[in-house]
């Protein structure tokens, strides 16, 4: 067994034991359980090396557990109301500590409290405050807050409040009074850099607002700036029924087009392959803080990274070892990211596309050479091969990562886009285009304005094309609706799907399954 393999296992079940802790309540007896398995198995059989690599699966499955609930009882430690009485008027000094957020007539600001009246905290906590849009707020200023705290709601169809725990918020503010104290309270080097970024973002949205109409200028800015609050609930809505929503996030997709331009112009430029290697990896680190260090960006930077250190050693390490290794780091840092559905879906569509997109691809040259042979039809030429070849490619990525991904929307939302299938055809090979175009544009727009309003027109065009296939499958026939789904039909289904799955990955060793 290799070292990556073992690794792969730790990583594995240190991922089910923060997943058991979240699922399971006053789970310390397991931990013993666990801790104690793990230590007999090591200290016992320690000349086995077998015993041993299982007996520290459960050290981890036990450190995952540990983790989880070490984070439940730091959250029920750092709420805001051990300090304060919520409901009640109370002066809170504290620093903006995300990008703020835009949302019509409103502004959104995450703030990290670090003074009640007189009196300093450590409470890790944040606040959500919303407030209007009368005045620009930015990262890292020193605010005053005079309002009543609240916890958020818990709506009928939606738990509000597990929402933006997820994201270290536990208490609201709406419309306070706001009095701004300094602009850059803290003043490390990282504040300053990403201070900076956020800057420029600014700079960027401004070029793509003023050369590009909406709703096409809020979709390119969800696209490569990770704007998605640009985006309209109603143009969200046909989004979600079209199947096209996933486009709209930074995911890997976005990353891996990044990746491909960047590694090719970087060459094209004169740069040798490990020297453009190293800009790649910086660059896509700089796109994942210029879209705000989304838990979908982060992810999708880790992958994007290994991809490109893939083609640096020349060995494919797209895996699902890279998947499972990318979840635990990310868990590791907040455990609370494995109840956001964003994250299961990122990782199930990954898992999807490195699994049963080569069984679709399998059949498809399948249903091609069946189809050329009917009809007696001549091979196709290298560069039509190609493009043939490209085409199989999306087809079989889309169908996987949709097959994958389906029960667990069915779950959590109760409605699947039956047309996703066809519109991600559609649309998925232009978005390489539309994310080229749309960086030449606003690179070169924040320097000459006209030259970039000039590369802005078959950016705006592709866009268009989007917006019509969207516009064309967004009815209410796209979407199917499936109402209460229980988490038993879930995990059956998944239980179904990786047995089907796994047995057709064993079949594709059989020789006669090529023809």
């Amino acid at each position: 067994m290799t070292l990556s393999k073992i690794f792969f296992y730790f990583c594995l079940f240190f991922v089910f034991g923060i997943f058991l802790a979240s699922i399971i309540s006053n789970f310390w007896p397991f931990w013993l359980v666990f801790l104690i398995i793990g230590v007999t198995l090591i200290s016992v059989f320690w000349r086995f090396k077998k015993a041993v690599i299982i007996g520290l699966c459960f050290a981890f499955l036990f450190l995952g557990s540990l983790e989880r609930c070490l984070a439940d009882l730091s959250v029920a430690r750092d709420r805001i109301g051990n300090y304060i009485s919520l409901g009640s008027e109370n002066s809170i000094e504290g620093i903006i500590a995300r990008e703020p957020e835009t949302k019509g007539t409103t502004v959104r600001l995450v703030v990290r409290p670090v003074k009640i009246g007189s009196k300093k905290i450590e409470a890790k906590s944040l606040i959500l405050v919303i407030t209007g849009n009368s005045r620009k707020y930015n990262y890292n200023e020193k605010v005053i807050i005079s309002g009543k705290l609240k916890e958020a709601p818990i709506f009928e169809d939606f738990n509000y409040r597990k929402y933006l725990e997820k994201k270290s918020i536990y208490s609201i503010v709406y419309y306070p009074k706001i009095r701004v104290l300094a602009e850059n309270a803290k003043k490390d080097f990282f504040c300053r850099v990403y201070a900076g970024i956020l800057k420029l973002k600014g700079k960027l949205r401004g070029v793509i607002k003023e050369d590009i109409p909406p709703p096409q200028s809020s979709i390119l800015a969800a696209m490569i700036l990770g704007d998605k609050n640009q985006l309209s609930q109603k143009l969200k809505e046909k989004l979600n029924i079209s199947g096209l929503r996933h486009i709209t996030a930074v995911s890997g997709m976005h990353v891996v087009i990044l990746s491909s331009i960047l590694m090719s112009l970087l060459i094209i430029l004169g740069f040798q392959r490990p020297q453009a290697f190293y800009l790649a990896v910086f660059f896509i680190f700089f796109f994942v803080a210029l879209t705000g260090f989304q838990p979908s960006g982060v992810r999708a930077g880790i992958m994007g990274s290994i991809f490109l250190l893939s083609q640096k050693v020349g060995r494919k390490l797209i895996s699902s070892r890279a998947i499972v290794i990318t979840a635990a780091l990310m868990l590791a840092i907040n455990p609370f990211l494995l109840d956001d559905v964003g994250f299961q879906l990122s990782f199930l569509a990954a898992l999807g596309i490195i699994y049963l997109a080569p069984i679709f691809k399998v059949w498809l040259n399948l249903f091609f050479n069946f189809f050329q042979n009917f009809f007696n039809q001549k091979p196709e030429t290298s560069k039509n091969s190609k493009k043939l070849a490209a085409l199989k490619e999306i087809i079989a990525m889309t169908f996987a990562a949709q097959v994958f991904t389906i029960p667990i929307l069915i779950y959590n939302f109760g409605r699947v886009s039956v047309a996703a299938p066809l519109t991600n055809i559609l649309v998925v090979p232009v978005v390489y285009w539309i994310m080229l175009l749309g960086f030449v544009f606003i690179v070169i727009g924040l320097f000459f304005p006209l030259v970039g309003w000039v590369f802005s027109l078959p950016c705006f065009i592709l866009l268009t094309y989007l917006l019509g296939v969207v516009n064309l499958f967004s009815s209410s026939w796209a979407a199917a609706t499936v109402n209460n789904v229980s988490w038993v039909w879930l995990a059956f289904i998944y239980l179904i799907l990786f047995a089907i799955t796994w047995r057709l990955k064993r079949a594709l060793r059989f020789k006669f399954l090529f023809y």
